[in-house]
């Protein structure tokens, strides 16, 4: 049994990207009875599913998490849905900026992740490590990435996914005064236990995790 992790190059001017980190720290370490694979993706549209692609091919994993870096979050955020739009605020690290275009033409306008995210997060806030649930997984390269990734899943049976965003590192924090971080320790030990709850967890809880707005 294999597990894909997925994270991302640096971009938008940094040197690090806590989610490659993250991911890397976990490679080849077996949780649950699975081996974790790590995969570095480039922060580019298109060129992101081109890489998952080739991950999803060699690893043929029975579960998928994918990362990414979300300055101003202050823990880990669970995305429970990916839209079929990109709209770029900024360039991604190939120069491109897609505005108002979809993900993948023709398909449906959203997909929902398959991660039994509230019981996630229920055992991490437990455990002391900060956690929330998502409903924005925005709409620059990581969305890209969460939507083709569902929009891929759904034609393979049994093999559930998701996407999670994190905060930046101290590190990085220092250069962005006011923004929140995590250490990089933290962020392992997290998503440590959200794949253990991941593969022992067939059915999400029924617990209220909306928003109002």
């Amino acid at each position: 049994m294999r597990v894909l992790l997925t994270g991302f190059e640096p971009f938008g001017g940094e040197t690090i990207n806590p989610s490659w980190l993250a991911a890397r720290a976990l490679d080849g370490e077996r949780i649950g009875g699975a081996m974790i694979v790590a995969c570095e993706l480039p922060c580019v549209f298109d060129a992101a599913l081109q890489a998952l692609d080739s991950a999803l091919a060699d690893c043929d994993p029975m579960l998928v998490i994918a990362l990414g870096q979300a300055a101003g979050r202050c823990d880990l955020s669970f995305e429970r849905v990916a839209v079929n739009l990109d709209d770029a605020r900024i360039p991604d690290n190939a120069g491109a900026q897609p505005i108002d275009r979809s993900v993948i033409a023709g398909a449906p306008a959203a997909h929902f992740g398959t991660l039994p995210v509230k019981a996630i997060v229920a055992t991490l806030r437990q455990q002391g490590i900060p956690a929330s649930l998502s409903m924005s997984a925005g709409s620059f390269v990581c969305n890209h990435l969460f939507f083709g990734l569902m929009h891929r899943l759904a034609a393979r049976p049994g093999v559930r996914g998701g996407f999670v965003h994190l905060p930046l590192l101290p590190e990085q924090a220092a250069r962005h005064p006011g923004q929140p971080s995590l250490p990089l320790a933290t962020m392992v030990e997290g998503l440590r236990v959200a794949i253990e709850v991941a593969l022992a967890t067939r059915e999400d809880l029924r617990v209220a995790g909306g928003e109002i707005a």
